[in-house]
């Protein structure tokens, strides 16, 4: 299938990769400075931004395959790659494939719950999912103002006044206009668990970054996430929610 992107800059390619009901405007506040250094591929996944639906199923799998299918269709394999939230376990899975991406960022990466943390994952983020819908009419007003911010997005950021007015409004529309976003949801919370890459078996250099706030990620998940890639670096993000960028 197509998948939407932008691209922007020279040097060597770096894939950007955007978490539940983004876009590649969510990377928006890293792009020109990232652009200055690296030719920057940033997608729409499938059912997010302009990318159309996939015509089955929309989960972690699926969407390595599009990705990966997207990657030979640009001839980019091997190309290093950053990932958020849903992206960075997608980055994950593709690492764990082998012979898709070079370096990984992996940042607060989803999958990685266990036990209780599944239905606090599940049941908070489709209840964010709701409100965000619920308050589209006046989302432009709200994202606009640091109260506004403040009240709507402590979930995802440990300074939500602090957001670009820009960035908040572009994410809350998207995030309300994803229509594979139930789908993936579901799947993330309740389908196949992330499989494991032996130790030895990634080659390329994987850092895992997590911010000590995540209130969607748990912190706590980082140990788990280790034990599946022990071939990553664990790096955290101090004073930081569920993005860093």
């Amino acid at each position: 299938m197509n998948l939407h992107f932008i691209r922007r800059g020279t040097g060597r390619p770096l894939l950007l990769v955007h978490g539940l009901g983004g876009s590649w405007r969510s990377w928006n506040t890293l792009l020109n400075p990232l652009a200055a250094e690296r030719d920057v591929i940033a997608v729409d996944l499938p059912g997010h931004g302009e990318s159309p639906n996939l015509t089955g199923l929309h989960s972690i799998g699926t969407f390595a395959d599009a990705l990966t299918s997207f990657l030979i269709q640009h001839d980019l394999l091997g190309i290093d790659a950053v990932g958020s939230s849903m992206g960075a376990r997608l980055v994950l899975e593709l690492a764990r494939r082998g012979g898709v991406l070079g370096a990984v960022v992996s940042l607060d990466p989803g999958g990685f719950w266990q036990g209780w943390q599944i239905p606090f994952f599940y049941h908070s983020v489709s209840l964010s999912g709701k409100l965000v819908k619920a308050l589209q009419p006046v989302m432009p007003m709200l994202a606009g103002s640091a109260l506004g911010r403040t009240v709507l997005l402590p979930q995802f950021s440990a300074r939500p006044w602090a957001v670009d007015a820009q960035l908040a409004r572009d994410e809350m529309h998207s995030f309300a206009h994803a229509p594979a976003f139930d789908e993936l949801l579901d799947q993330l919370a309740h389908g196949a668990v992330q499989q494991p890459a032996p130790t030895g078996s990634i080659t390329e250099p994987l850092v895992i970054g997590w911010g000590r706030q995540d209130r969607v990620c748990l912190p706590s998940q980082a140990a788990l996430a280790l034990e599946k890639f022990p071939d990553a670096r664990l790096y955290w993000f101090e004073h930081c929610g569920h993005f860093p960028q």
